[in-house]
Parts: C-alpha cells; sequence; structure tokens
C-alpha cells in the first residue's frame, strides 16, 4: 500500500551526527553552479557544428537548441516539485525510491554516478589540451602522453577543492563561470557588430527570425537529429539541486535555481549559435566540426585576443571537472545514507563537513578511468563518452515519470497541478526515452563508433553504454541480497500540504 509523506527537512545528519554543511550556498552560488556543470564554452565548441553538420539543419541551428530546451525545462520543473516534497542531494536516486520503489532509486542514482565518471575523462582531456594551447605549446598539445598527465593533475586538483569545502568551491565557479561568460558574450557581439559592419568572413549571412523557426527544416529526421546531438549539451543544469542540503531555503531555491539555469543556457547557446552561423556561414562550422570555436577566434578576435576563446573552452572545462565531483560524491553520500551503498561513502570530514572519501574516491576512479582508457585505447575512450548520453536519457526521463508518478493524487487539483506535475514532466520523460531508444539505434552501429569497429556485432558505445547498466542492476541485486532493508521500502505518495505554498 502507498504512504502519504508530508514535506520533510533534509536528511543532513547521518547516524554518526556529522552532517553536510547547511546554508553554505546562496541562490546565485547555486545557479552558477548548475550553468557551469554544462560547461557552456565546451559544449558550444564541441556540438555547435554536429548539429549543423551531422543533421544537416543549416541555418535552422538555433532553432534546434531551442527544440531540445524543451524536454529539459519540463525535467527541471519536475526536479522543482520532488525537491519541494524531498530536498535530499541524492535527487533522483531519492524521488524515483519514493515514487517508484528503491530498486528503481538505485538504477537512477547508479545512472548519475557512471555518467559523471565517464565525463570526467573527457573533461580532464579538455583541459589538458587547452591547458597546452593556451600557452602555444603545440609538441605538448599533440602529445597523448602530456595531455593526459596535464587532465590528471586537474582532476586532482579539483577534487581537492571539492574536499576543502563547498564554499571554496562555488567561489571558484563564480570566477571560473564569469571568465567564461564574459568570453562568449564579446565573441558573440564582436562577431555581430562585424556582420552588420559587413567586416565578417566571405560567407556571411544576416541574421534573421527565421533561424528560430524550426518549422523551416526540411524534414523531421533533420529535425530529430540535431535535437539528439543538441539536447546533451544542456546536461549538468541539475548540480544545482544535488548541493540541495547544502543551500539556503533548500526546499525551494535549488528547484528553482535549476529552472534558471536552462533558461540561461538556452539564451547563451541560441546567442552564440547565431553569432557564429552569421559570421561566416554554416560551411565553416562544418568544416570545423570537432572546435568550431578555436577557429572562429582566430577570425573574430584576430591574434593574440584569440587566445580569449581557448581561456573559455579551458575554464569551461576546469569548471565542469569540479561541478561534476559534486552530484557524484552527493548522491553515493545519499545512497550509502540510506544504506543502499557502503556506510563509508557517508562520512563526513570533521573539519570540512564535506563527503570526503566519497571525493577523494571518484577523483581516484575518475583518473583510473581516464588514464586506464587513454591506455588501452583512446577510441574506446571516445566511444565511451558516446555511451554518456544513454545515462543522460536515462536519469532524467526516470525524474519526470517519478514526478507524475509521485504526485499523482494532486494532478487534478487544478489546470496548473495537471500541467506542471503532470503533463509537463510525463512529456519530457516521454521525449527522453525516444532519446534513449533513438540513440540505442544510432549507437548499434559500428560505422557510428570512433573506430568503426564492431562488439558482438554492435557499434562500441552501445555495448558500454549497456553494460554499465547491466553492470549496475548485477551490484543492486548482489547489494540487496547483503543488505536488504533498503529494498523493503514502499513507495510513496505525496502530501496534498506540499502544494499549498508553491509558486
Amino acid at each position: 500500500m502507498d504512504t502519504v509523506t508530508p514535506s520533510r527537512a533534509p536528511q543532513t545528519t547521518p547516524a554518526d551526527g556529522q552532517g553536510l554543511k547547511a546554508d553554505a550556498l546562496g541562490f546565485v552560488s547555486s545557479l552558477v553552479i548548475g550553468v557551469a556543470s554544462t560547461a557552456p564554452g565546451y559544449s558550444l565548441a564541441a556540438s555547435l557544428g554536429l548539429v549543423v553538420a551531422v543533421a544537416g539543419v543549416g541555418l535552422q541551428a538555433p532553432a534546434v537548441m531551442l527544440v531540445a530546451f524543451v524536454p529539459m525545462l519540463l525535467i527541471a520543473s519536475a526536479y522543482y516539485y520532488l525537491n519541494r516534497a524531498d530536498p535530499d542531494c541524492g535527487t533522483t536516486f531519492s524521488w524515483a525510491t519514493r515514487a517508484m520503489g528503491p530498486w528503481a532509486g538505485w538504477m537512477g542514482g547508479w545512472a548519475i554516478i557512471v555518467a559523471d565518471v565517464i565525463v570526467m575523462a573527457n573533461l580532464a582531456q579538455i583541459a589538458g589540451l587547452y591547458s597546452f594551447l593556451l600557452v602555444g605549446w603545440q609538441s605538448a598539445a599533440a602529445s597523448t602522453a602530456a595531455v593526459t598527465v596535464v587532465g590528471v593533475v586537474w582532476i586532482a586538483v579539483m577534487t581537492w577543492i571539492c574536499v576543502i569545502g563547498i564554499e571554496l568551491s562555488a567561489r571558484m565557479q563564480v570566477g571560473l563561470l564569469g571568465a567564461e561568460l564574459i568570453t562568449l558574450t564579446l565573441f558573440a557581439v564582436i562577431a555581430l557588430v562585424k556582420v552588420a559592419a559587413g567586416t565578417a568572413g566571405p560567407n556571411a549571412v544576416d541574421p534573421s527570425l527565421s533561424w528560430l523557426n524550426p518549422f523551416q527544416i526540411d524534414s523531421t529526421s533533420a529535425l530529430i537529429g540535431g535535437v539528439l546531438v543538441a539536447v546533451f549539451i544542456y546536461w549538468g543544469w541539475d548540480s544545482t539541486v544535488t548541493v540541495n542540503e547544502e543551500s539556503q531555503n533548500s526546499t525551494e531555491g535549488p528547484g528553482k535555481a535549476a529552472v534558471l539555469a536552462t533558461l540561461v543556457l538556452l539564451g547563451i547557446y541560441v546567442i552564440v549559435s547565431i553569432a557564429a552561423q552569421a559570421y561566416n556561414g554554416t560551411q565553416q562550422l562544418i568544416d570545423n566540426s570537432d572546435d568550431v570555436l578555436s577557429v572562429l577566434g582566430e577570425e573574430v578576435f584576430g591574434a593574440p585576443l584569440d587566445k580569449i576563446l581557448i581561456i573559455a573552452v579551458l575554464t569551461s572545462a576546469a569548471a565542469s571537472t569540479q561541478t561534476t565531483i559534486l552530484p557524484t560524491t552527493r548522491t553515493s553520500y545519499s545512497m550509502a545514507r540510506a544504506g543502499a551503498m557502503p556506510r563509508l561513502l557517508a562520512e563526513i570530514h570533521p573539519r570540512f563537513q564535506t563527503p570526503h572519501i566519497g571525493t577523494w574516491l571518484m577523483g581516484a576512479l575518475s583518473i583510473v578511468w581516464y588514464v586506464g582508457l587513454t591506455i588501452v585505447s583512446e577510441n574506446i575512450l571516445f566511444d565511451s563518452i558516446a555511451a554518456l548520453g544513454l545515462m543522460i536519457a536515462f536519469y532524467y526521463g526516470m525524474t519526470g515519470f517519478a514526478c507524475t508518478i509521485y504526485y499523482r493524487r494532486q494532478l487534478l487539483r487544478s489546470a496548473k497541478t495537471f500541467l506542471l506535475l503532470g503533463v509537463g514532466p510525463t512529456l519530457g520523460g516521454l521525449i527522453l526515452l525516444y532519446v534513449f531508444l533513438r540513440s540505442c539505434y544510432d549507437l548499434s552501429k559500428p560505422e557510428n563508433s570512433e573506430s568503426g569497429d564492431a562488439w558482438f556485432g554492435l557499434g562500441p558505445p552501445l555495448i558500454i553504454g549497456i553494460g554499465f547498466l547491466l553492470m549496475g542492476a548485477v551490484l543492486m541485486v548482489l547489494w540487496a541480497r547483503r543488505h536488504p532493508e533498503f529494498f523493503r521500502r514502499k513507495p510513496e505518495v505525496a502530501d496534498p500540504r506540499l502544494l499549498e505554498s508553491a509558486t
């Protein structure tokens, strides 16, 4: 039988009496962490050209960014309402456990952890590469060993900062994100000014409002293809909610910051994509799809100011490296606190009030994963990153369904609750379910992998992604056999009072 649970304070104190540091972050700090986690500078550099090239959407790339934003906003709304009910740093793990049962919750938490460990290798590599590009050391940038060593240093430094304390982490994020956003804004403004003055590239195109119209894309398949690429560059805004137990006004502030973070990202992505394709057309974006900003930076800013875009990508990767550690360690902390993982991960540093053991473990696992795959094969490293989207779609979609299920008895309370807690989250979940299934189909083709090789007749990214999910299921069953208490929990439904003060 379902149980009704009232709103409650977050479980900040485990059995040892030491919990996370409450009220350490204000609203702005939470917002900054969410925006920085997406690495907007790097995301644009690596994805904008792919949106145009892979999907063939032409000048409608900004429209693709707009459409890809829709499921993110719907899921962000689910995060807001679920956080009101349960401001637990485990987010999807805790909420899916309440709404759908402990088995679903455990898999949701596992997907968060795996996604973050996988992406750390990519972020570290970018940070290492751009560290050398910033100083013009091309030979080192071309050396896999040199880039890997510097990438490992970045992981170690950011892990250490996360151990020292959440306030230092937040202050550093403000500086890194500030530099990144200023640079991207300057790029967009200068590029558009040059277009208007007629001094841009030879293939410059005057901006048009039609670029924001997805219905002008020639085919539905092109639109879907573009969205499949673009939807994942929004990933990371949910970090605002993973630090909810350390935030002021924990039931309201982090959820609102999550929604606002998606809006900020939408503005960044649309404006920069308009400026980038206006400056010299779309073909240049296609020809340099692996890093459009470094090429455009040389033309828009000119030497030596073109270095500031390298700084933007470097600070983007560095900031995201740090903020990726936060949700992983908070998720594992919440799972350990609930009895779903080893209790050691729930230990809090007596001075810094951070989950220090889980944080150091996260850093160590990321380094092992990064170095190990680099040694074995860089192709496998890139294929694992391609599999990342499956994890993201999995736990984001689960969160959307969990919101509707948890609040199911309140859906007919008003038109607002029906739309915001029923239609919206469910629609977001269905969109991401489609993204998951479509990605499985695309990744199953060996030709879509970095190497072009086949594993068991399928593309390596699909084997890696599904393999991680199956590994999680096996570990979950083994843990349940040894520690069954957590898995005896029953699904719950929301108390009606949770919506009385919702805005």
